[in-house]
């Protein structure tokens, strides 16, 4: 059974009005500590994530490429100097 008393469908539609403005507060307030976040940011030089792992990716290749390399100087510094 509903209630067919006005006071109370008022106070339920004020309440609803007001949890839609706050809940738009909310976003709005959200938004704007966001933007100033990267405002405040936006000086500095970050990278993203998927940039980081790719360098980390490349370094990681480079280091086994040069221990290939230093693997073979070696190998070749000892074939020359057993011809000595």
């Amino acid at each position: 059974m509903q209630s067919q008393n006005p006071l109370i469908a008022d106070f339920v539609k004020l309440a609803n009005s007001a949890a839609g403005t706050f809940a738009g507060m909310t976003r709005e307030a959200r938004e704007t500590a966001r933007e100033r976040m990267k405002e405040g940011f936006g000086g500095f030089d970050f990278v993203s994530r998927e940039e980081f792992d790719a360098v980390k990716d490349m370094a990681a290749k480079a280091r086994e490429e040069n221990e290939k390399v230093s693997a073979k100087l070696a190998e070749l510094e000892a074939k020359l100097a057993s011809k000595d």
